[in-house]
């Protein structure tokens, strides 16, 4: 992989290139002609990225089933944060490439080759790390199968494939701001969120019900059998060979052009990676941005409580575990036509009119989970589930998702359209960590908060709080029961809510204002960088 030619090692800051033109700021109509074939490659990229996301989501399901705390699932919370970090090597990416081979693809051919034999490696030993040789019934001690829980080491392990899928998403990201036609390239926004849907099915959805040994026996097996039709394993040497099939077709069938050759894009910057690093420096110092930023890093924080403890407390309250996780079936069809129905609206130069008005749908939202939380230990007992319960999850769910949808679609447009497609690897990425960031740092807060916020006693010794595992025993011991009696995850709702009222007020001005601004303003000044003209 060589390094890009340069034309200047140090910035002319005399020297400035028009960022953007008067056409630039008109709205152009999307044409799809000729774009068709594109669209269904970048839907396929953002599928396959969607794998390992949905595997590393279905592992704090599996830590739940072996008696992992909630300090331990926020832990392992640190596995999806490459996607909140990959703005540190996006320069990297975006700057050295094989250019036979192509800007893109000298990236994201290797990444996903390395997906693909870093899976089928991990499926040799992760059932081992999982300590899925221990049972796992309620009759078995949980602290014993705590211990066997290698925690630190399945982190670090996620982290990494996450840190491949990162890597793959900066290069498609890159890519689809030059593979599209510059009219149609709000559409990748629908490929990320549709693609990205249906690759988190196959890795977290799919795998639980075929893991699931209940849902197997019910409705794919005449014969009832023990375990599920696959393990962690199985299923992960399977995505390998996937990856490695596929990536393959990728490399040999599609040619990258350049952007002055093709698409319609005008400009074309060539940097180093200094020169990047430093783009990306100013980047952050335009004033839009610094305003976007404080916006993208606290959006989500008022959602956090609901999104990350709410479905391990529906668990602990006795909703089954592969029941919660499979009700997520029914709604695919939803998540899938959902973003497609949304485009509409945020293909045009205000998109983020639709992500705002999502925000008091959510709010209100969050608040009925709360309350489902708080009857179900009176609706479920000894693990047996109304099917109206079931009901009421699903229609909870199902808008939530449709109010949590409108503010993805809308706000990847909103990226698509305020990018500089001069460095749009760069630039994409920067405002897809943000937004990264800022739902990852509040879930682990939440997660790691939810124990220290809660009450508990002691039925029989009313001095112990059963705050650790050593007081637990003496009470249980003791013949007594500890008990919560202020549950930290309500504390954490209110805190959220109010927190939301207030950032809504602040967040709705804001945002309007930086949807009002030109295009021009979000440009990056060109200063003594080569520029390819068509």
């Amino acid at each position: 992989m060589s390094n890009r030619r340069k034309k200047n090692d140090r910035m002319d800051h005399e020297t400035l290139i028009p960022a953007t033109t008067e056409d630039e700021e008109k709205h152009e109509k999307s044409d799809l002609r000729g774009d068709w074939g594109n669209i269904a490659i970048l839907f396929f990229l953002y599928l396959l990225q969607g794998i390992p996301i949905g595997l590393a989501s279905a592992i704090p399901m599996l830590l739940q089933n072996r008696g992992a705390s909630y300090k331990q699932q926020a832990e392992f919370s640190f596995a999806h944060w490459p996607f909140s970090l990959k703005l540190l090597w996006a320069p990297i990416v975006d700057s050295l490439f094989w250019k036979r081979f192509g800007r893109r693809k000298s990236w994201l051919i290797p990444t996903q080759y390395l997906i693909g034999i870093f899976m089928l490696i991990l499926s040799l030993h992760v059932n081992r790390w999982l300590g899925a040789e221990t049972p796992s019934s309620p009759d078995v001690d949980h602290s014993s199968i705590e211990s066997t829980l290698n925690i630190p080491l399945l982190t670090g392990i996620f982290f990494m494939l996450n840190f491949l899928a990162a890597t793959q998403d900066i290069a498609v990201d890159g890519w689809a701001l030059t593979m599209l036609k510059r009219c149609n390239v709000g559409h990748a926004s629908t490929c990320n969120s549709v693609g990205q849907t249906a690759g988190y099915f196959l890795g977290y959805v799919a795998f639980m019900a075929l893991e699931s040994a209940e849902f197997c026996n019910s409705y794919l097996r005449s014969e009832p059998a023990d375990e599920g039709l696959v393990n962690l394993s199985g299923y992960l040497w399977f995505w390998g060979l996937v990856f490695l099939a596929t990536t393959t077709l990728v490399a040999l069938l599609k040619r990258e052009l350049s952007p002055s050759i093709e698409r319609g894009h005008e400009e074309h910057l060539e940097l180093d990676i200094k020169q990047t690093y430093r783009l990306l420096v100013d980047i952050m110092k335009m004033k839009p941005i610094l305003t976007l930023v404080a916006f993208l890093l606290t959006a989500k924080a008022g959602f956090a409580a609901c999104d990350a403890v709410t479905s391990l407390k529906l668990i602990d309250a006795g909703v089954p575990k592969d029941k919660l996780a499979l009700l997520v079936v029914p709604l695919v069809p939803l998540q899938i036509v959902l973003p497609l129905a949304i485009s509409k609206y945020t293909a045009g130069p205000r998109p983020m009119e639709v992500y705002m008005k999502a925000i008091p749908y959510r709010i209100g939202l969050t608040l009925v989970a709360a309350g489902i939380v708080w009857v179900t230990p009176a609706i479920v007992h000894n693990h047996h589930v109304p099917y109206y319960y079931y009901v009421l999850l699903l229609t909870n769910y199902g808008l939530y998702q449709i109010a949590l949808y409108s503010m993805f679609v809308a706000v990847m447009a909103f990226f698509a359209r305020v990018s500089d497609p001069a460095v749009g690897g760069t630039y994409m990425t920067l405002l897809n960590t943000l937004s990264n960031l800022g739902g990852n740092w509040p879930t682990t807060v939440v997660l790691w908060m939810v124990d220290y916020l809660t009450w508990k006693s002691c039925s029989n010794a009313p001095n112990n709080d059963c705050a650790d595992g050593v007081l637990k025993d003496a009470c249980t011991a003791g013949g007594g029961k500890c008990s919560i009696t202020i549950d930290g995850y309500y504390i954490e709702i209110f805190v959220c809510l109010l927190y939301g009222l207030v950032w809504y007020r602040w967040g709705s001005g804001k945002i309007r204002q930086l949807q009002e601004l030109p295009l021009k303003t979000w440009r990056v000044a060109r200063k003594g960088h080569r520029v390819h003209s068509s």
